[in-house]
């Protein structure tokens, strides 16, 4: 088909699109540069019935070993528009989906824009946040995002979203759930209906950091917990922290050929959390709900830091909620090791885990 965008010829495959590094062959290849070259890429796949595959840094993605027989394609934008930046109103910044999120964080930082400091080290780019409302060391990118610009498949235009539209939960949004249902019932993966295009962000001024609510934060900063640090300092030591756990990209660390956690924390009625063991962690999810940790839950379960097959999968050697690949998997190999974690919880403690990378050509 033709598209305004640039369509390579040379094959590529999914695996060298993901950081995971598994994934057949794409039939074919697009990497926009501007706004417009993305939105006639998605029309004209949409209008002759293409699969679609829009992706940003490939870091929270599982491709099957099969490939993707449609069109992928890659947004190549870049840049950081500052609208505004006072004390009155703080800072208000819009941003490409192709983005590098975290060069926004450093530039966040610089800056002294507060609000995702404690979101450093995260791989992938700026559109991939609001879809699943990023978040880390008690730090969520709702609580910065004042709207999304997308792309509405369904109805054909532009559309924006703003915060109260958006949806956020847990791990999810409102762009997300329209992979599986857009509120019509019909589903759109392994692309959203939503297709992001630029996020907009509110921030205060301000060169220290949101009240710090992570303990394992608070400690390496040596704080208590709900005082502020220097944001500069906070993004020193998520970064730090990240890179203990193998979730700081590095091409020579295969415990970071990974898509980052595998599993979310399960949510629970607290009827339900009062069943687990006394030691399980538990944080307040509001509405009668307990956040527990899928971590502990994989752990206590029997498996370790550095379970699976040598040379092909395994957890990672430095976290276990990170399946990994040790330089020849195959998507099968993580899908095999997935199940057996998966059913292993299950099998221990009742609560079925659910994966949070997009699944493309495979099911777990």
């Amino acid at each position: 088909m033709r598209t305004a965008a640039e369509q390579e010829t040379v094959t590529t495959t999914l695996a060298q699109l993901t950081t995971l590094r598994v994934g057949g062959p794409v039939a074919s290849l697009v990497r926009a540069t501007s706004e417009e070259e993305l939105v006639a890429t998605i029309s004209a796949a949409d209008a002759e019935g293409v699969p679609l595959l829009v992706l940003g840094g490939g870091s929270n993605v599982l491709a099957g070993d099969a490939g993707f027989d449609g069109i992928a394609v890659c947004d190549a934008r870049r840049g950081i528009v500052v609208e505004s930046a006072d004390a009155c109103g703080g800072a208000a910044i819009r941003v490409p989906a192709g983005q590098v999120w975290d060069e926004v964080v450093l530039r966040a930082v610089a800056e002294g824009w507060r609000g995702i400091e404690a979101l450093a080290g995260i791989p992938g780019s700026t559109g991939a946040t609001p879809v699943q409302n990023v978040g880390a060391y008690g730090q969520e990118v709702a609580e910065v995002i004042s709207s999304v610009r997308t792309w509405d498949r369904a109805a054909g235009r532009i559309r924006t979203l703003t915060r109260s539209e958006l949806g956020f939960g847990y791990r999810t949004s409102v762009l997300k759930e329209s992979l599986v249902d857009d509120g019509t019932g019909r589903a759109w993966q392994p692309t959203p209906r939503y297709v992001v295009l630029e996020v907009s962000f509110q921030m205060v001024l301000a060169d220290t950091s949101t009240p710090v609510r992570y303990p394992e934060l608070a400690r390496t900063l040596d704080v208590p917990l709900g005082e502020r640090a220097p944001a500069a300092e906070v993004r020193e030591a998520v970064l730090g922290l990240r890179a203990g756990k193998g979730m700081v990209l590095d091409a020579a660390d295969h415990d970071t050929w990974s898509a980052g956690s595998f599993f979310t924390n399960p949510i629970l009625p607290a009827d339900r959390a009062d069943l687990l063991p006394a030691e399980a962690p538990r944080f307040e999810a509001g509405q009668g709900r307990v956040k527990t940790s899928a971590a502990w839950l994989i752990d206590h379960a029997g498996f370790a830091k550095g379970y699976g097959l040598p040379g092909s999968v395994c957890l990672s050697t430095k976290h276990v909620l990170a399946l990994t690949n040790r330089g020849g998997a195959s998507a099968e190999d993580l899908l095999t090791l997935a199940r057996e974690v998966r059913d292993g919880v299950r099998d221990a403690f009742g609560i079925e885990l659910v994966p949070e990378p997009v699944l493309v050509g495979v099911q777990l």
